[in-house]
């Protein structure tokens, strides 16, 4: 747990630090709510016209999604014991940060619409607790992804829109580790218990794999 806050606080830096070096052009920041993968919320910065002659903008972002985190019973057997005792409680969430490439397009009758495309880089926990079986854990992993989609904003008032997303998004495989076991992609298993593979792994934690992604939310100008 705590590790995912250093890293929201470097995320954070981020952001801030690319806020403060965009201003030279035209910067806006966003905020987003709705569907990615499941409910989730994102703020985010775009810096458009900061370099002569370059056609695109940036956006970076930052988001949290709750999310379904697989089997609390497969998990335990898989990362922890055998045991069967307790009450099984579940919760999984995402922290990530997203760099998007911008192109703006004339669609429709949108007036200020883009299309994206971008990489991503996500922090996924699954925690997992056996109330009056005293076992509380977290599985974890950290991905690397891709997405895609369309971005349009309709003005409200002077130097404020409503904003809307439309996107696909492909997260990769990645290592599950949690209890000092550690399930690799590659194939590489440490402290892994009886026989069990990533795939097994892989089956009992929902790590963010293929989502699609609708958010509205404002987008405010500088």
């Amino acid at each position: 747990m705590f590790t995912n806050y250093r890293k929201l606080l470097c995320t954070l830096a981020a952001v801030g630090l690319f806020a403060s070096t965009s201003l030279a052009g035209d910067f806006s920041g966003s905020f987003l709510t709705g569907y990615n993968g499941g409910l989730g919320f994102r703020v985010g910065g775009m810096a458009s016209n900061f370099a002569s002659g370059f056609p695109l903008a940036l956006e970076l972002s930052f988001g949290y999604t709750r999310l379904d985190p697989g089997s609390p019973e497969k998990a335990r057997k898989i990362f922890i014991n055998d045991a069967t005792d307790g009450t099984p409680e579940k919760l999984g969430y995402a922290w990530d940060v997203q760099l998007d490439f911008l192109h703006r397009v004339k669609l429709l009758e949108l007036r200020d619409a883009f299309v994206y495309v971008g990489v991503r880089r996500s922090m996924f926990t699954a925690n997992f607790k056996f109330v009056g079986g005293n076992e509380f854990f977290d599985i974890q992993t950290d991905q690397w992804g891709v997405g895609a989609g369309l971005k349009a904003s309709f003005p409200m008032a002077s130097r404020l829109g409503f904003l809307m997303t439309l996107g696909v998004e492909h997260h990769f495989a990645s290592a599950l580790y949690g209890h000092d076991t550690t399930y690799g992609s590659d194939g590489e298993t440490i402290s892994g218990r009886n026989d069990y593979t990533y795939g097994d792994a892989d089956a009992a934690i929902n790590q963010p794999t293929f989502n699609f992604v609708g958010m509205l939310g404002l987008r405010f100008g500088f």
